[in-house]
């Protein structure tokens, strides 16, 4: 049976054609969860605002000189929060499991962090010996949080139990989690070293390979949307410069993009987070399959 698409007309990109399940190479999937966000909530709202966003963009990259929606890109219906933190994540590795079972690169649109441990889960038991880069200000390495293992904070403690995993951009955690770094696999945004950064994804990280992208990574001056933003981080050259080296050096089978936090009245970030969506698209599209 067909999965169901976004029921929102103006689902991502605004395309030219209704875009067909079968043919489609990539599947957005929203999910809109911020259940167990610790101050600023809205991340729920991050995914309908990237929707909302990505008809503004040009079908074209210039970077990779690729259209990348002619690969096919499919727009599913979100997947709504459940109960519990647990029942949540369970409902997402089960959506994102189907659509790999069809084929599909997954495109995660959250929500907060945790949303990743769900989709990592359905990829790490689709594609043995997954691999994890982390793009993030904090390390999300607390093995319980508030009372839950599957808080956004415990996001990476998660994944660690799956795969290996190497995490950039980080420059805030609790001294308790500094015995759950990884040498060589966590980098500082204070001390940005982009080729150590490639050296250690050759070196720590095997494919396939799955990215995930905490938008607040990057520098509260470029992206203020997010419910935690950490000064001194990374700028949206910086990012997609990496991102674009690793499409080349290893085999991305999905990612994710969450903790969009929108401000009413100010729609640049999200028009941001809706161009890094396809700005990685593109890297894909241009690496092939």
């Amino acid at each position: 049976m067909t999965p169901p698409l976004h029921a929102n007309p103006g689902a991502f990109g605004m395309l030219p054609e209704a875009p067909d399940y079968a043919a489609s190479r990539f599947a957005i999937l929203p999910l809109p969860y911020d259940g167990t966000t610790t101050w600023q909530n809205g991340a729920a709202r991050g995914p309908q605002a990237i929707l909302d966003a990505s008809p503004a963009l040009e079908y074209y990259d210039i970077e990779t000189g690729t259209e990348p929606y002619r690969e096919g890109l499919i727009t599913m219906a979100p997947v709504e929060p459940a109960g519990t933190p647990e029942a949540t994540i369970e409902r997402i590795r089960a959506a994102a499991a189907a659509l790999l079972r069809d084929g599909k690169t997954v495109v995660g649109l959250g929500g907060e962090h945790s949303v990743t441990i769900g989709l990592v889960q359905a990829h790490a038991a689709h594609f043995p010996g997954l691999s994890v880069l982390q793009f993030d200000a904090h390390t999300d390495t607390r093995d319980s949080y508030l009372g839950s293992r599957c808080n956004h904070a415990c996001a990476m403690a998660r994944v660690a139990e799956l795969c290996d995993y190497v995490q950039v951009g980080i420059r805030s955690m609790d001294v308790a989690e500094t015995a759950r770094l990884r040498p060589g696999r966590t980098f500082y945004a204070h001390d940005h070293d982009e080729a150590a950064i490639l050296a250690a994804i050759e070196r720590e990280l095997r494919d396939p390979l799955y990215v995930t992208i905490d938008l607040d990574v990057l520098d509260p001056s470029e992206m203020p949307a997010t419910g935690t933003p950490e000064p001194g981080g990374l700028r949206y050259r910086q990012l997609t410069r990496l991102l674009a080296e690793v499409c080349r050096r290893r085999r991305v089978v999905g990612f994710d993009v969450v903790e969009l936090m929108p401000i009413e009245g100010f729609r640049a970030p999200d028009f941001l987070a809706a161009r890094l969506v396809y700005q990685l698209l593109a890297f894909l599209t241009a690496g092939g399959r």
